[in-house]
């Protein structure tokens, strides 16, 4: 294993802030010489799973195939890898866990916390309301389940953190030294 080889996964509810926390945890890693690669659920899913939908089925096989690319981009470009998916099942995180582990890749689950009413709030694309209208099927919180983690995962509440706050209490809990 290298140095700065390392994946951080974000996962939360849908409008939780994972992109927005990711970008910043970009920023402040990248101050330092190491490389840093953001994989971004929507981007993957309009390219590399654009074949996938939302069934349980799918969301299984979407999460595989990132957590198996972060594994890989880490391990051989002895890179920090920030994954921002909202990894609704602790079956789900468990597997990313497992391939990170598996390649002996450092890996850090992180819970976006943020309650419902907020990613409500939050949603300028109006994905709550068309979920909550029956217009989205299998929406995450809304006709589709969303698991609370019990675990050991580290839990960001971003009600009274700034993005840049909750990316700095990301990196000082993860041990991870940024110059």
């Amino acid at each position: 294993m290298t140095e700065n080889c390392r994946v951080f996964w974000l996962f939360g509810r849908p409008c939780s802030g994972k992109t927005t926390i990711a970008e910043q945890l970009i920023e402040q890693l990248s101050q330092t010489d190491r490389r840093v690669i953001f994989i971004d659920a929507d981007f993957l899913r309009t390219g590399l799973n654009r074949d996938l939908g939302f069934s349980m089925e799918d969301r299984y096989e979407n999460i595989r195939r990132a957590a198996e690319m972060a594994s890989f981009i880490a391990l051989k470009g002895d890179t920090t890898v920030i994954c921002a998916f909202i990894t609704p099942m602790k079956a789900l995180r468990d597997l990313a866990a497992s391939i990170a582990e598996r390649n002996g890749v450092p890996f850090y689950p992180v819970f976006v916390d943020t309650p419902l009413d907020e990613c409500v709030r939050r949603d300028v694309k109006g994905h709550y309301k068309s979920a909550s209208q029956g217009l989205m099927v299998q929406f995450t919180g809304i006709s589709s389940p969303f698991e609370e983690p019990a675990g050991d995962e580290l839990r960001i509440s971003t009600l009274n953190l700034t993005p840049a706050e909750c990316a700095q209490l990301i990196i000082s809990k993860s041990g991870t030294e940024v110059s």
